[in-house]
């Protein structure tokens, strides 16, 4: 593919769900009910949730961190970092995840959209802090010392992160490749049109067909862990 000189990848819960995170809309696995199940979304990910019961949503992201700390990188993690080596142009690696596996995996560079399990907010400074203790136990901002952290996650009715950065790689891109996503939540879903507005190839590579499948080039399905190592080869010419 020498012809592609910048790629934008998105990546969503499907890439970490062979890593054993569970997804939003997925029932849990063979342990019983995944996390999502056991609550609603209006307690645990919304503004709204946090302000009625910050006990429950702090909770409920721990567990998430103690679920974090039981999965591995899998291969389709390890093949984008290789890529992020190798490949000669420019790349923009943009995931919805907020789990620390394409870093764990290799990659160097990625853009958190909805933010990071291990990362607190401060919403009196509005700092943002490595995230090591049990959220519930309610320490201070180790910058301005107020009891105000929060989960530096972004929640229903928030604005995603960096934007303007990734709208702007859409706009120059050669490729958009979307892995691993439902093409169910905005803005992400949009980014397809964005990028076929540009000019720029788009791929999907996915389990089943996302909601936006039809806007994609092409589609290839199956497994992360199969499809991306493979697309990953003829990227880089081997």
């Amino acid at each position: 593919m020498a012809e592609i000189e910048r790629i934008v990848i998105l990546t969503g819960a499907g890439i970490s769900a062979e890593s054993g995170i569970d997804t939003f809309r997925s029932a849990g696995g063979q342990n019983g009910p995944g996390l999502w199940e056991q609550h609603r979304v209006e307690d645990v990910a919304t503004p709204d949730g946090f302000a009625r019961n910050p006990d429950l949503v702090l909770g409920f992201y721990d567990m998430r961190r103690e679920a974090l700390a039981q999965a591995e990188p899998n291969p389709a993690h390890s093949a984008l970092a290789r890529l992020e080596r190798e490949f000669s142009g420019d790349l923009l690696l943009v995931t919805q995840n907020v789990d620390d596996l394409h870093e764990r995996g290799g990659s160097a560079d990625v853009l958190h959209m909805h933010g990071e399990l291990k990362s607190a907010l401060c919403t009196s400074c509005e700092t943002r802090s490595p995230w090591r203790a049990t959220m519930i136990d309610r320490p201070p901002c180790p910058v301005c010392r107020a009891p105000t952290l929060r989960p530096d996650v972004v929640w229903f009715g928030e604005m995603p992160y960096q934007m303007s950065r990734i709208y702007q790689a859409l706009e120059t891109c050669d490729l958009f490749v979307s892995i691993g996503t439902s093409g169910a939540v905005y803005p992400a879903a949009g980014f397809v049109q964005e990028a076929r507005a540009s000019g720029a190839r788009t791929l999907e590579l996915n389990l089943d067909p996302s909601e936006g499948s039809r806007l994609f080039d092409e589609s290839r399905l199956g497994p992360a862990s199969v499809l991306v190592p493979e697309w990953v080869e003829e990227v880089l010419g081997d």
